[in-house]
């Protein structure tokens, strides 16, 4: 088990990254989940999917992590940092839209944040994803019907406000 850990660590730290949106703290929840995997490998069962386990450990050190810091604050640092590292137009045009994608990723609720992540970017099958989250597979779908739902609506409103801008 401890040896197939390396072919995960590329995933786990793109999901780190969108939950932290920052690469240290992201880097530094994978090496911490991780280290719990390690310490915890006496309890994995072969039958269950390493990916999925590795996933929802990662997840749970999140979330705990949550408990002690502001969430929104290292959102703010990350965007912040994002247009301070603007550079020329086109890759000031993809700072701008990773920022905005973020953003509007940032204003849904933790737990349908995590259910378009790791389906949508991580590619996760919904049983994977579900095991990962520890949570029924129709929840996980519920959460990700109204997460893209309302990321649909952030974007249409958005569209809407720069339009009435631009007159």
């Amino acid at each position: 088990m401890i040896d197939d850990l390396p072919v995960h660590v590329a995933s786990l730290r793109r999901y780190a990254f969108v939950l932290c949106r920052n690469h240290a703290d992201a880097d530094d929840l994978v090496q911490e989940s991780l280290m719990k995997a390690i310490a915890a490998a006496r309890t994995y069962k072969a039958d269950k999917d390493l990916r999925a386990w590795l996933f929802s450990i990662l997840h749970n050190t999140f979330v705990s992590n949550e408990r002690k810091f502001a969430r929104r604050a290292r959102a703010a640092r990350f965007l912040d940092a994002t247009l301070q590292e603007a550079g020329p137009s086109g890759v000031q045009e993809k700072h701008v839209e990773v920022r905005d994608t973020l953003n509007m990723l940032s204003r849904l609720s933790p737990d349908r944040q995590s259910a378009l992540v790791l389906i949508a970017v991580e590619g996760l099958s919904y049983g994977e994803a579900a095991e990962a989250l520890d949570i029924p597979i129709g929840t996980l779908m519920s959460r990700l019907a109204r997460g893209r739902e309302e990321l649909r609506r952030l974007v249409a409103d958005e569209k809407t406000s720069q339009l009435k801008a631009v007159r």
